[in-house]
């Protein structure tokens, strides 16, 4: 906004470095205004922080330098960065009300195991009637649960640093996300993000003025799926002998679908590519959040009756036994 305005770029640092709350980040664009004030490009100084702004931010900006449309550039940034961050936070609001009624029903159980079963168990071992089979299999897992819990415990941290660990394994990684790719219901969502973040970056790469080979390579580096990333640099490869893209797609029907097929054959054909694939990445940004709330409201009764099962498991193994003996007493 500032640069369409007229403000220098300096100017426009300056006065973003006084809005940053954050003193890690003021510290980076206290860098970068030094260097832009002795002559840099921005691109240039932006580039040593890769890790912080990203290929796609570098990339464009320095695009928008040399062809004089900054500005334009910057907002198109702005606006594909803010539905990637929506995107992102449909998808996590989407799986938080199943994880918390999973959270729930884990420790509603673990309250009555470690809580509750410790002070029965004496009495149940005291009656002189035979326990129901309910009964029976509560107190063998409560038994399980008591005295091997720091095991199961030291177990589960240890299968979550193995996991870690594996997944920074590029060849490991590979296999991980080409699982999810196949998986049931995972395979729409896996599918529909990575299509949504390619055809989207892709897209504005393409529209800043970037060439289509270089904007594939940049595009790989940015699509967090190493599947894709792996076929991205494929079809740059044989996009610079002369390979158009549509027809490498179509050869790889099962990571690419028809309608993305269809249309960047449409839009080679045209000239229309980058709006194109703008249209595609809105497609599938609708039809993943649709999938999602679908999904979720699908999954939330099915988890609340899991958790009522569970629940109701325990309390029939815990009242049955004591409810027998009542009768028993009564009838003497």
């Amino acid at each position: 906004m500032m640069i369409k305005a007229g403000m220098p770029v300096t100017d426009g640092l300056h006065l973003i470095k006084k809005q940053i709350t954050s003193k890690g980040f003021a510290k980076i664009l206290e860098k970068v205004i030094n260097d832009v004030e002795n002559g840099q490009f921005l691109s240039v100084s932006l580039s040593r922080f890769k890790n912080i702004f990203g290929e796609l931010f570098i990339n464009i900006i320095k695009v928008g330098e040399t062809s004089g449309t900054l500005a334009e550039n910057l907002e198109y940034l702005a606006g594909e960065l803010k539905k990637t961050q929506q995107l992102r936070s449909k998808t996590i609001s989407a799986l938080i009300y199943p994880f918390i009624i999973l959270i729930a029903t884990i420790g509603i159980t673990g309250a009555i195991v470690f809580l509750v079963l410790p002070k029965i168990l004496p009495v149940f071992s005291s009656l002189r009637v035979e326990l129901p089979l309910s009964t029976r299999i509560l107190i063998a897992v409560s038994h399980f649960l008591l005295n091997y819990y720091l095991w199961i415990i030291g177990g589960i941290i240890a299968l979550i640093i193995a996991f870690v660990l594996l997944i920074r394994i590029q060849v490991v990684r590979y296999y991980i996300h080409r699982v999810f790719i196949f998986l049931p219901l995972v395979k729409k969502i896996v599918i529909g993000l990575n299509m949504t973040n390619f055809t989207r970056t892709f897209g504005l790469l393409l529209k800043s003025g970037i060439k289509i080979i270089e904007a594939l390579s940049i595009t790989s580096d940015i699509v967090g799926n190493e599947v894709y990333k792996k076929e991205l640099r494929a079809i740059a490869v044989q996009v610079e002998k002369g390979e158009s893209l549509h027809s490498y797609f179509e050869s790889r029907s099962s990571l690419f679908p028809p309608i993305v097929t269809r249309m960047i054959e449409v839009g080679e054909n045209t000239g229309k590519l980058d709006d194109n694939l703008f249209y595609l990445a809105e497609f599938y940004e609708n039809d993943v959040d649709e999938f999602l709330r679908n999904l979720s409201t699908i999954l939330e009764p099915f988890l609340l009756v899991a958790m009522g099962l569970v629940v109701a498991f325990v309390a029939i193994s815990i009242v049955t036994p004591i409810y027998s003996v009542t009768q028993g007493l009564k009838v003497k």
